[in-house]
């Protein structure tokens, strides 16, 4: 029987990556279904009072999202998680600037039209962040980040993982998370991170 899931991103979150490599080593292991989606840091932080420096990183997080939400209007839902392994690959373990020369380069590698980068600095696809950003935030809350994972309606805020699981290990995670989304009052598990993305 086939689980139903979604996974909200922003390419430039290191964490929404590594849980990203999780889910798709389960996705190769176990018969699940998984929807991908846009989750825009930017847009969660509009409004918000935030440092300067923090801010200056929001901001930057705009243009990838926004060729993002180009490319699926385009070419369609099939085009997101292959430029976002992309993307990922250049921001995470590539160790690539979150500019727009990255974004350029991954459309390159994607073969996908060199014109999608004009979404980088437009406000066209704005809404369709918006919509998708809510989307996730209607399941799980706002006080959140990414990743956002939604198991057959149930979404949560993580798991942040680091290094990503694989093999049974990667299983016996997702079985637990799997648990948890069946347990009606089950809301949170946290602690403190004590390491840095392993990619």
């Amino acid at each position: 029987m086939t689980t139903k899931a979604k996974f909200w991103f922003d390419p430039a979150c290191p964490w929404a990556w590594m849980t990203s490599r999780w889910i798709l080593e389960v996705q190769s292991q176990r018969d699940i279904e998984v929807e991908w989606n846009i989750f825009s840091l930017a847009v969660l932080n509009e409004g918000r009072e935030l440092t300067p420096e923090y801010r200056a990183r929001t901001d930057k997080t705009w243009g990838p999202v926004r060729v993002i939400a180009a490319a699926k209007r385009k070419n369609g839902h099939e085009v997101v998680l292959p430029l976002y392994t992309i993307i990922g690959n250049l921001f995470h373990p590539g160790a690539k600037p979150i500019e727009k020369e990255t974004i350029i380069e991954a459309l390159k590698i994607a073969n996908l039209d060199a014109s999608l980068i004009d979404a980088y600095d437009s406000t066209e696809f704005d809404q369709d962040l918006r919509d998708s950003t809510k989307a996730a935030l209607d399941l799980v809350g706002s006080d959140v980040g990414t990743p956002v994972i939604s198991v057959e309606g149930v979404a949560f805020f993580g798991p942040v993982i680091t290094p990503a699981p694989k093999g049974a290990d990667a299983l016996k995670l997702w079985d637990g998370v799997v648990a948890a989304a069946s347990v009606p009052g089950f809301f949170e598990l946290k602690r403190t991170r004590t390491a840095r993305p392993q990619f």
